[in-house]
């Protein structure tokens, strides 16, 4: 069968956790065919250059740029049918739950499953419009747009922070928008591209799976949507108070709510990476009897040295492995770490990261600073903590911190699917982590799990370790046998290829047959031998059957 795949700013240009998790999964089910629809930013995707060679059964990749072009001009007809179109829209997304939109003849509020019912109305208006004028763009940018939002926002049932919308505030909601509805002007929706797809599968929330939602409108393809990150979640937490006026926070909460449900209702199937985004799903409003969970894929085989008993060399060392940032909780670490020397004072920690940004950074840099203050008698070139990069140029594998340590640390105050704790149970470690996400279901007995943010208690779970070497070998042993079970790439992939399978018996996709003589013979010759209701050649007609320039009979005559 043939996929459609729908990615945004990863495979097969950019690298990251996002692309690598789909360059396993086109390669590993060869048996299908695939089209790779990239909503990219950034000079590879404008040089058209792919990172890594793709496999055959990629047969082409398509990319939209960050931009898109101002478009054609509206006539008096077109504004009105957008104007109501997105009027609709920003109605939609600035109503409170339960409130009664401005429509004639509404007496009882809505509730919110009719909001969802008008906010797709006018998204699919919208995405009419811009198939039939060839973009919206120009007209997103527009005054009309922007004084729709206006309306909406000042409507006597709007969201009680939208109220204090300024025209500053309404120019960033517009160009938000703008942004955020690009892909209704793409023209991937025909039967020359996603059209001819038995399936889009959309990897990520947002821009992609609306690209997928237009694909099943326009032509009857079938939606799956994988959140290995919900994508409602991801906005919530990237727009805190320091990022925006709280009209804009309120009006693009509204927005992109609206639009998760709309995905997670045409979808016909949702996956989510584990069971914390799965429960986010269903709070965003997804059926539970729709969504599937499936674990990311990590390549055991790269682990396989280091589960050998041979290389354990160094059963007092404790190793913390991740990327270095705030949300990790590196200092609760070092607290802890201090109360662990004050039991077993020849125990060590090695920090292995590589900081995230300029954030990062300075939170490294503080860390560094806590480590010396709390150890502040230990001689120089002998530090009991070491901070090491796992980046170029230090290279420091991973792996190898793994198999030489005793114990694998894990202490974040925000986790998603612990991919760092899954490398430690295939190296066969046993583990000592925060109750954090999905670390939990991840773990499911086989390490210690503690409150987060609470160095007593991880002090206490790290000491107990360090002194019982057989508990640690059992839970070791355990942990890889857990996760060669449940979390390898060949479980992953093996887990779509029965979805796929099963979303293209429930839902075939329905096109049309070439009808017998359903243009005339005359239609074959040159000139306009039809009405004009039956110019449309039929697939295989030669293009100079449809020259204008042909004489018409009226002309012969």
């Amino acid at each position: 069968m043939r996929t459609g795949l729908l990615t945004e700013g990863g495979h097969p240009y950019v690298g990251g956790d996002a692309g690598l998790w789909c360059e396993r999964l086109v390669r590993g089910l060869e048996q299908h065919e695939f089209d790779v629809y990239a909503l990219g930013h950034g000079p590879r995707q404008e040089a058209g250059s792919h990172p890594v060679p793709l496999p055959p059964q990629v047969r082409r990749v398509r990319t939209a740029p960050p931009w898109t072009p101002e478009g054609p001009a509206y006539g008096r007809r077109a504004r009105r049918r957008f104007a109501e179109c997105y009027e609709e829209l920003a109605g939609a997304v600035c109503a409170r739950a339960g409130a009664t939109l401005a429509v004639p003849g509404a007496e009882a509020p809505d509730p919110p499953g009719s909001l969802t019912d008008r906010f797709g109305s006018a998204l699919y208006g919208l995405a009419e419009l811009a198939r039939d004028k060839g973009g919206l763009a120009g007209a997103l940018r527009s005054d009309v747009a922007v004084r729709a939002l206006e309306r909406a926002c000042r409507a006597p049932r709007a969201l009680c922070a939208a109220h204090e919308a300024r025209v500053s505030d309404l120019l960033t909601i517009a160009a938000h928008l703008e942004r955020a509805l690009r892909p209704l002007s793409l023209d991937w929706y025909d039967d020359d591209a996603l059209g001819a797809a038995d399936l889009c599968h959309a990897t990520t929330g947002g821009p992609p799976a609306l690209c997928g939602l237009l694909a099943r409108h326009f032509c009857g393809v079938p939606l799956l949507v994988t959140e290995y990150a919900v994508h409602l979640r991801t906005h919530y937490l990237t727009s805190g108070p320091h990022t925006a006026a709280p009209a804009v926070r309120a009006v693009l909460a509204a927005f992109h709510g609206r639009l998760t449900a709309e995905v997670y209702r045409a979808a016909e199937l949702l996956t989510a990476g584990d069971a914390h985004a799965r429960r986010w799903q269903e709070r965003c409003g997804a059926d539970r009897a729709r969504i599937r969970t499936v674990y990311p894929g990590t390549a055991a085989e790269r682990f396989a040295d280091a589960a050998e008993p041979a290389l354990r060399t160094d059963p007092g060392t404790l190793v913390w492995a991740g990327p270095v940032d705030p949300a990790k909780d590196l200092e609760t670490l070092l607290y802890a770490f201090a109360e662990v020397r004050r039991e077993e004072p020849k125990t060590r920690l090695r920090v292995l990261g590589t900081p995230t940004g300029a954030v990062g950074a300075a939170y490294l840099a503080r860390c560094r600073a806590l480590a010396a203050r709390l150890f502040p008698d230990a001689a120089e070139g002998d530090h009991p903590v070491s901070f090491e990069e796992t980046g170029p140029p230090k290279q420091t594998a991973v792996s190898d911190a793994y198999a030489a340590g005793a114990v694998v640390v894990l202490s974040g105050g925000v986790e998603g699917f612990p991919a760092g704790l899954v490398e430690a149970m295939l190296c066969g470690r046993a583990t000592v982590s925060a109750d954090v996400g999905a670390v939990a279901e991840v773990i499911g007995g086989t390490g210690l799990v503690v409150p987060p943010h609470d160095p007593r208690a991880l002090a206490e779970a790290c000491v107990a370790l360090l002194r019982d070497p057989e508990r640690r070998a059992r839970l070791g042993a355990a942990a890889r046998a857990r996760a060669l079970e449940l979390f390898t790439v060949e479980r992953n992939t093996m887990a779509f290829h029965g979805l796929y399978l099963e979303i293209a018996s429930r839902c075939p996709v329905r096109r049309a047959a070439p009808r017998p003589f359903a243009a005339p013979a005359e239609s074959l010759l040159p000139g306009h031998w039809t009405g004009p209701e039956d110019r449309a050649l039929p697939r295989g007609v030669p293009a100079w059957a449809a020259d204008s320039t042909q004489p018409s009979v009226e002309e012969a005559r």
